[in-house]
């Protein structure tokens, strides 16, 4: 894209005053709530899983869902798997975002500040892990070491929604929806970049509900005028000219960058 001068906006880094990122939140809704159904699929005997059933029966614990990050994929995967009756653990270095998910989920998550001594423990007792760490445009921090997979339960399944930005969990590789597990360490992983395109009637109106009013809004002012008037627009301004115009981008690929606004 570089070399052919175009103008690329990526929607995982228009991002608004408040840190949120409006095009990347219905696609990462989709895929939180789907991570949770892909867990309980993977979770059965016929692909190698545990045997258990998320929810349990009474008098047969649910399974152990462990969702490291609180965004929108986590909670949305937090939804899902207390809905269905899971145990759920989620783990994030934000307080606030703690306090939010335990006061609008009444309590019915466990929610523990992350480091490596907690995001061990809650591995180790895992049925499911859900990777659910994004920075905005930058590649995803490891929370999940090698080690700690090595130490899982035969059987459990890691989902790393956070692959598509590199994985938060170290053995994590990307796949694809005709081949999307493989195991290592006894632990199945899923690692699909674009877990929505597995239900694309409902992900394409998801997005283009989200989308059409910044392609009005371009379509009508042009891009510049636009991105003056809209700071959440002009950060998604990732390349223009042949020249990278996004810091984390260009630290991610060791190449140089200038402000969108330094272009002509």
């Amino acid at each position: 894209m570089l070399n052919r001068g175009i103008t690329g906006i990526a929607y995982e880094t228009v991002q608004d005053g408040e840190g949120r990122l409006p095009l990347l939140a219905p696609m990462s809704e989709v895929a939180g709530r789907m991570s949770v159904q892909v867990a309980m699929r993977f979770l059965e005997t016929d692909y190698g899983g545990r045997g258990v059933l998320l929810s349990g029966v009474p008098g047969v614990p649910p399974a152990d869902v462990v969702i490291l990050g609180c965004g929108i994929v986590g909670f949305n995967a937090a939804k899902i798997a207390v809905g269905l009756g899971a145990h759920v653990t989620m783990l994030d270095i934000n307080h606030n975002r703690l306090k939010y998910i335990d006061d609008v989920l009444h309590g019915n998550v466990i929610t523990v500040y992350s480091n490596p001594v907690t995001v061990q423990r809650a591995v180790s007792y895992a049925d499911v892990v859900i990777g659910a760490v994004l920075l905005a445009g930058a590649r995803a921090p490891v929370l999940v070491t090698e080690k700690m997979v090595s130490q899982m339960k035969p059987g459990s399944v890691i989902i790393d929604v956070s692959v598509d930005q590199g994985g938060s969990v170290e053995t994590t590789r990307p796949t694809t929806h005709a081949e999307p597990v493989y195991k290592l360490h006894n632990v199945i992983h899923y690692g699909v970049p674009n877990i929505p395109a597995a239900v694309p009637r409902t992900s394409t109106y998801a997005l283009t509900n989200a989308v059409l009013p910044y392609i009005r809004t371009m379509a009508s002012k042009g891009l510049r005028k636009a991105a003056e008037e809209d700071s959440a627009l002009a950060l998604g301004i990732n390349l223009a000219q042949g020249v990278l115009t996004n810091e984390a981008v260009a630290a991610a690929f060791g190449m140089g960058w200038k402000s969108w606004q330094d272009m002509a």
